[in-house]
């Protein structure tokens, strides 16, 4: 599992790192202990209702987050189609909602873009949580990378343990049991 964002402290609390929160919220409810540093990710991994689960903070930027995956693609029986769920922040979203999906495109997120262009394929699950949409007239990027406002921030941070459910269910039972009890 990845959790896409951008490593450095001035991008802590921008809507574009939200994929960290959700892997750091992850290896603590699931008591994985730190995250060492290997290859071009944070990894931190343990059991889950029995599987391993490998959770990867890229450390490339968001950008260039594919290239963290040499390390999963090299793994014999790693199938993305089945092993690999990417967790983003969604523009497109209101915030606090949660969007699993089992295939498709980038939807403009160039973190996504970089995942396929490494699988060279669109198969693989994401989940996208609502960052909210960005005011028109504003430029994207800035707004993506910007700290979140305090209300919104919060709005995040209470769904966290709900995420935490919903990625329990993908890892014990797949992403369409996941979708379907927990898109909103």
């Amino acid at each position: 599992m990845i959790g896409l964002g951008n490593p450095g402290p001035e991008y802590e609390r921008t809507r574009h790192n939200v994929g960290w929160w959700v892997v750091d919220r992850l290896a603590y409810d699931w008591e994985f202990g730190s995250f060492r540093r290997d290859g071009r990710a944070f990894v931190s991994e343990g059991q889950v209702e029995g599987d391993l689960v490998r959770l990867m903070k890229p450390t490339t930027f968001m950008n260039r987050s594919g290239q963290a995956l040499r390390a999963l693609q090299s793994l014999d029986d790693f199938d993305p189609t089945s092993d690999l769920l990417v967790v983003i922040d969604d523009a497109a979203l209101d915030v606090g909602r949660l969007r699993f999906r089992p295939e498709g495109g980038a939807g403009g997120h160039n973190g996504l873009k970089s995942i396929s262009g490494a699988l060279r394929s669109n198969d693989y699950a994401r989940l996208r949580v609502g960052v909210g949409q960005k005011p028109a007239g504003e430029d994207l990027a800035e707004w993506v990378l910007s700290p979140m406002p305090e209300q919104d921030e919060d709005a995040v941070v209470a769904l966290l343990p709900e995420v935490t459910k919903a990625i329990e269910v993908w890892v014990a039972e797949g992403v369409e049991a996941a979708m379907n009890r927990f898109n909103r």
